[in-house]
Order: structure tokens, then sequence, then C-alpha cells
């Protein structure tokens, strides 16, 4: 399975466009998508493209290949306009033999971890920055955002795959440059 993983549009048209072209590119089976879809944020400034409800008409286009978990950001009145489910706070997926525990990241992250056994994988997004580490066993993998990336990282996404036996974690900025990985 191909899994295309981005997180923390918040309302970009612009950079939900680009997102979308780049998981039609990558030809991957589903779009995870780890949270903050419509809205900014009270600690972000306004990101370019700021319009939500072009992004509401983007995403619905493609609801039967998203999955998504809620955000800080992300409101029961979101859910009124997205038909597909966002406001799950986790979702467990099995992907090359392990569980992979994908949430925002402002409640659970590397530093505080839900309950998970070494071998596991902890996906979140929230901190607006990619990176990879070890805590305890458990690897924690965050994509950056797709609109408001912070400390000097891209507008990025990761592409999951486990078609060769491994699972294999790729960041990719939005124009499809790889530059970083990570195979377990």
């Amino acid at each position: 399975m191909k899994l295309m993983i981005a997180s923390d549009i918040h309302g970009s048209d612009t950079y939900c466009e680009k997102m979308l072209e780049s998981f039609a590119r990558e030809g991957a089976e589903r779009l995870l998508l780890l949270g903050d879809i419509l809205y900014h944020g009270p600690r972000n400034d306004l990101p370019d493209g700021y319009a939500p409800k072009k992004v509401i008409e983007r995403l619905n286009s493609v609801k039967q290949k998203l999955l998504c978990v809620r955000g800080n950001c992300d409101t029961e009145v979101d859910q009124m306009v997205l038909e597909f489910p966002i406001l799950a706070d986790y979702s467990i997926i099995c992907m090359g033999g392990r569980a992979i525990y994908a949430t925002h990241g402002h409640v659970y992250n590397e530093d505080k971890l839900p309950p998970l056994m070494s071998g596991d994988i902890l996906l979140y997004g929230h901190t607006h920055i990619p990176k990879h580490s070890e805590n305890n066993g458990v690897v924690c993998i965050n994509p950056g955002s797709v609109s408001i990336p912070k400390n000097g990282s891209c507008h990025s996404y990761i592409i999951c795959d486990d078609s060769d036996g491994k699972l294999s974690f790729v960041w990719k900025q939005l124009d499809g440059d790889e530059y970083m990985s990570l195979i377990i």
C-alpha cells in the first residue's frame, strides 16, 4: 500500500491545490491528513491563499480517498461542511507488520507517547517541522506542514510505502523533490 501523509493545511487553497496535485502525481491509494484543515489558528499568520471554502470544495471532491484525524484547530462546525470524518482524535493503521498511530500531535507526540509498544510508529503533525526520532522504541514521524512550514523547513508531505516488504517513509517538498527518508 502507498499512503500520502500531510498535515496542517490551515485553510490555504494555494497549498491544498499543490498537495492534491502531489497526491495525483504520487499515485498513492489514500491521503492521510493529520489535522488542522480549515482554520489557521490564533498563533499562526494567515497562510498564502487562505480560502477555506475552496479547500472544502477540493477535499470533498476526493473524500473517498481521505483518512483524517482531528487537529487542535478543527471543530464540529468544520465537520458540518466537510463530507468525510475529521473529528477522530487518532487512527490506527496497520502497514508493514507494524501499528501506526496517527494523531495531530497537540496531545500525543514524540515527548508524550500514547500507549504504544516498541516497534510501533507514531505519526503526528502540529509542530509544522518535519522530522523523525525514536522514543522508547517507538518511531516518531512528523511530515511538517503543507501550508505554514516552520524553522526554515519546506512545504512538505510524506509518502509511506510497504510494497517491498519494508516500511519506507520519504519526505518530499510539494514539487516532489525528496529531501529525507527512513526505512524501517
